[in-house]
């Protein structure tokens, strides 16, 4: 495997030295700040440097670079697989309820012989990344490692976009496959948050909205956690995440993060699905629990990739993550990066949502909050 990695900004352009024989580098991925890809035009000038590659990219909250991490960039990557090969594969959304059957449209876009690994790159606003994942695992075996996140948009709330050999649009899902007997695939996934107040029980909700926690409205009883800070929601919220899990089951429960308010219906709109009959416990964060996190995902991923050389390692994190540490926020990234060790070339987002298997059942889900880390390396 041969990477090269680009990096866009608005004072240099773009940087980095492109792979020699550019022609057979089969796919790049890049991720970019939602208002600077009209002036980057980060799919016209990587298709320039790799014209036999696909180009796949997204919005995001923040871009991931080795062990930087920059706002209003582009972060890009190219790759050579020497003894593998990618298809890939998108569908248009214009809804939520959409999500499970643009799942099922994008894994039969996909041939299954020989495929090893997908990953995911989903319109954050309009996406529930809950049934999506179902959706792609109807036709995907459960052999094939499924990873990837919503594009997001800082804590602006307002476009994610995606784009797929073309520029990045609102309304896309696409997804790149990885095929080939000498891959190896490692994926991590963790949080770090702490959980804390009582636990209610999620008494009236409908896919990825809540309308009610012990019976009372769900945003009322958000906004007197929040206090002040209740007048900036949606983004305040990704400061206090929730945690959801089926009753007695503490080991299935995944983090759930905001994405919109419903002020009318008093009711908050989420990147995922929030069940009725679920409990939910509010969680907080702190320094040192998320860059242990953070870590662990890294050591988690970097287990199958040991003996594979040069290792593509694909960061995507929560934006409500970087917006708790701040300055910190590269903090995490070198964390993963000592993890994975000096192999791997690293490139990432700070997303609305990641996609990646569930730390303790192995079942892939849709994550918030949490550093996921997925490494595709060659034997």
């Amino acid at each position: 495997m041969r990477i090269a990695q680009h990096h866009w900004t608005a004072t240099e352009g773009w940087s980095g030295a492109p792979l020699d024989a550019a022609d057979s580098v089969q796919l790049v991925l890049y991720f970019a700040a939602s208002n600077v890809t009209a002036e980057a035009c980060p799919e016209q000038a990587l298709k320039a440097l790799y014209p036999a590659a696909h180009i796949l990219g997204g919005t995001t909250g923040g871009e991931i670079l080795g062990i930087e991490v920059d706002d209003e960039t582009v972060a890009a990557v190219a790759v050579h697989l020497e003894h593998g090969t990618v298809q890939v594969v998108q569908a248009r959304i214009s809804g939520p309820e959409q999500s499970h059957a643009v799942g099922e449209q994008l894994a039969h876009g996909l041939p299954l012989e020989g495929l090893r690994s997908v990953f995911v790159l989903a319109d954050g606003m309009l996406t529930n990344g809950s049934t999506l994942i179902p959706g792609l695992r109807t036709v995907l075996p459960e052999s094939v490692a499924l990873t990837g996140g919503l594009a997001g948009d800082g804590a602006r709330f307002q476009r994610t976009l995606v784009g797929l050999d073309g520029p990045a649009e609102s309304g896309v899902v696409a997804a790149v496959g990885f095929y080939g007997e000498r891959l190896t695939i490692g994926c991590g996934s963790v949080g770090g948050w702490e959980r804390f107040g009582p636990e209610r029980a999620i008494t009236k909700s409908s896919a990825n909205i809540l309308y009610e926690l012990d019976g009372e409205p769900a945003l009322d009883l958000y906004k007197r956690y929040l206090g002040e800070e209740a007048a900036n929601l949606p983004s305040s919220a990704l400061f206090f995440p929730l945690t959801v899990r089926p009753p007695r089951d503490e080991k299935s429960a995944v983090v759930r993060t905001i994405v919109g308010v419903d002020e009318d219906a008093k009711a908050m709109i989420f990147a995922g699905d929030i069940p009725t009959g679920y409990v939910a416990q509010l969680m907080r964060g702190n320094f040192e629990e998320l860059m242990d996190g953070a870590g662990r995902a890294g050591t988690a991923a970097a287990v199958a990739s040991a003996n594979s050389g040069t290792t593509l390692a694909l960061l995507v994190s929560c934006i409500g993550r970087k917006l708790l540490l701040g300055q910190s926020t590269c903090d995490e990234v070198e964390a993963v990066a000592e993890a994975l060790g000096p192999n791997a070339a690293i490139a990432g987002f700070y997303s609305y949502g990641e996609i990646a298997p569930h730390g303790f059942t192995g079942r892939c889900e849709l994550h918030n909050q949490t550093m996921t880390v997925t490494t595709i390396g060659e034997a």
